[in-house]
Parts: C-alpha cells; sequence; structure tokens
C-alpha cells in the first residue's frame, strides 16, 4: 500500500485511498480546475473538503502542503520515478496532469505554446481582475465611496471579456481548434461572474455572443457538471 504519511496533510485529512490522487479543494473557480481535469482524464482520485468557513486552508497540516493557503493542493501518490508529490496552484496542476496523462495539452510545439499562453492569460489576467471585481461587486464596492477601484475592475474585467470573444469568433475552443487545459482554467470564472458574482448585468455579459456559446459548450460537458459540486460542500 502507498505511504503518504510523510505528508502532514494527511494528518487532518486522511487518505482513504492512499494509492489514489489527493485532491484538497473547494469548487470555486480555481478549485473547479483541478476537478474538472481529473474527471475528464480519468484518473482515480479521492477529494477532500478544504472549508473556507473553518479557515481550513490556514491550518498548519494544510500549509505543509501550500504555504500560499490557497485551493487547490494536490498529492501525487504515484509521481516523477514512482515517488509521490506534492503540487499547489490551479495552472500548475493542469500542466502536471496534462503531461501525466497526454490529455488537454498538444504535444505539437505551436498548440502546445498556443494553449500555454492563454493558460497564463487566465492566471496573470482574466482570474485576478474577476476575483477582484466580484469582490467590490458582491462584498464590498458599494459601500466605497470612490468608485474608481470599482470602476477600474470592472472595464479591465470587460476588456479582458472582449479579448476572449475575438478570439472565440475565430476559434472553437479558446486556444486551439481542441478542447484543452486553457478551457479548463477560463470556463468557471466566466460561468462565476454571473453565478456567484451576480455580476453578469453590471459586466455586460450577454453582449460576449461568442464566449457564452462557448461557456455553454464547455460547462455542459459532462465532467464539467461534476466538478463544480466537488468535493461537496457540507
Amino acid at each position: 500500500m502507498t505511504d503518504l504519511s510523510d505528508f502532514d496533510i494527511t494528518k487532518k485529512w486522511p487518505a482513504r485511498h492512499p494509492d489514489r490522487i489527493q485532491l484538497y479543494s473547494l469548487p470555486t473557480p480555481n478549485g473547479i480546475k483541478a476537478s474538472a481535469m481529473l474527471e475528464e482524464t480519468g484518473l482515480a482520485y479521492e477529494p477532500h473538503l478544504v472549508s473556507f468557513g473553518s479557515d481550513d486552508q490556514m491550518t498548519p497540516e494544510f500549509l505543509s502542503l501550500n504555504p500560499n493557503n490557497k485551493i487547490p493542493a494536490m498529492i501525487d501518490p504515484n509521481g516523477p520515478d514512482g515517488k509521490p508529490l506534492g503540487i499547489w496552484e490551479s495552472g500548475a496542476i493542469l500542466m502536471y496532469l496534462a503531461e501525466k496523462t497526454g490529455q488537454f495539452l498538444s504535444s505539437d510545439p505551436v498548440e502546445r505554446y498556443h494553449t500555454i499562453q492563454w493558460l497564463m492569460f487566465q492566471m496573470g489576467g482574466a482570474g485576478p481582475m474577476f476575483g477582484q471585481f466580484g469582490f467590490f461587486h458582491k462584498f464590498a464596492g458599494k459601500e466605497i465611496e470612490d468608485k474608481r477601484p470599482y470602476e477600474r475592475y470592472q472595464n479591465e474585467s470587460r476588456r479582458l471579456l472582449g479579448v476572449m470573444d475575438k478570439r472565440l469568433q475565430k476559434s472553437e475552443y479558446i486556444a486551439t481548434g481542441e478542447y484543452s487545459i486553457a478551457d479548463i482554467a477560463l470556463w468557471p470564472w466566466i460561468r462565476t461572474l454571473s453565478g456567484f458574482y451576480e455580476a453578469g448585468e453590471e459586466l455586460g455579459l450577454s453582449e460576449f455572443a461568442a464566449v457564452n456559446a462557448w461557456l455553454e459548450k464547455c460547462s455542459s460537458r459532462p465532467a464539467s457538471r461534476k466538478a463544480v459540486n466537488i468535493p461537496e460542500r457540507d
């Protein structure tokens, strides 16, 4: 049997199936990326709920795996050279799983780097901007007299949606003609804008027809429909 006892995180979240990938997550946009990829690849995994309400992400056990206290994080018991590997950051997890399985990241150098650049677009642009806009819109913006922060994130979010819409007018999926880790990285964030953040109207999301058609296509995949509820909340 695989021994994961060297990972302190397993003291708080014991592995019932240590031979499977251990996922520590919550179904937020970044968490859904990891669960969607695991569902798509068909890899055996065991999900563990990291509750923000209980500050699980700040516990010593979680920090022992991810010092940046963010979900998702993961342990692959069968990592490189057959040794267990702990890994965090959702973009890194997507790339790792793609390379492990040979799925959703083309081996063709041109398509590969097209995919990676759109993954970086999400990691460095869309994710942070959508997240900041969502915070100001749903939680803090209405109480702040100075509207410049809210407008800054709103305008930048609309600009990024426009970049995506232009791309998707020419391509079935965001990076290439095939579904890839770039799509998996982006669609949970677009879904959240009109979902959890309730900001579709403020962003004029309905104006981005190509984005909406792509979102429907991505989010209706069987793996996607499962992923939005993994791990199950208490």
